[in-house]
């Protein structure tokens, strides 16, 4: 294994960086090269945007996207409970990006990511479609939605294990129709394959 650490593409200049970050980069780009793991570009040059993650089929998805997530340096925030918001947890959660979700708002789950996204200036909202390592026959169509109402696209990644790369693919613009954007993204996923299984 090569002691070099794993070169990053070129960032585009709209898309969301946290600052003052050259310790966790380096530290994520680290564990990508302990690991084997590269990142391909190029990278969309979007300042908002819902990103989904998948193949989801392993616990060792979140290692390597948290990994990835550090070495880009990119400001992209996912969900956690807000019961996981103490002292000191919060603070840690909170330095990886992770916001608490009030389950009881009357916003809902998808109203408040919406808010978040629609407030900031520049910020990246990733999830995993999937929902559950466990092979699923339905996405949860919740991202569709918040990009629809928030009125920003969607920036499929993808994890691909034979050849140990995480990548994206061209921003998708949601139609309005949920049902067509659900089968287009599905089917350009069906190329990748995850630790454990592909998207089916």
């Amino acid at each position: 294994m090569s002691n070099r650490l794993p070169t990053v593409p070129v960032l585009p200049p709209n898309m969301p960086q946290l600052t003052g970050r050259a310790l966790s980069r380096w530290l994520g780009r680290s564990v990508l090269r302990l690991g084997g793991w590269h990142i391909r570009g190029p990278i969309p040059d979007l300042a908002k945007a819902v990103v989904i993650a998948a193949p989801h089929s392993s616990n060792w998805d979140g290692l390597w996207g948290l990994a990835a997530k550090m070495a880009l340096g990119v400001d992209a925030r996912i969900l956690g409970k807000d019961k996981l918001f103490w002292w000191p947890l919060s603070v840690i959660l909170r330095g990886l990006g992770v916001m608490p979700v009030d389950r009881s708002s009357p916003q809902g789950t998808v109203g408040q990511v919406v808010a978040m996204i629609q407030r900031s200036d520049r910020v990246w909202f990733a999830l995993a479609p999937e929902g559950t390592r466990k092979p699923v026959k339905e996405w949860k169509g919740g991202f569709l939605k918040i990009a629809r109402m928030a009125e920003v696209p969607v920036i499929p990644a993808y994890f691909h294990y034979p050849d140990k790369t995480i990548g994206f693919g061209e921003p998708f613009f949601t139609s309005g129709d949920d049902a067509a954007d659900m089968l287009a993204i599905r089917q350009w996923y069906r190329q990748w394959m995850g630790k454990n299984r592909g998207t089916g």
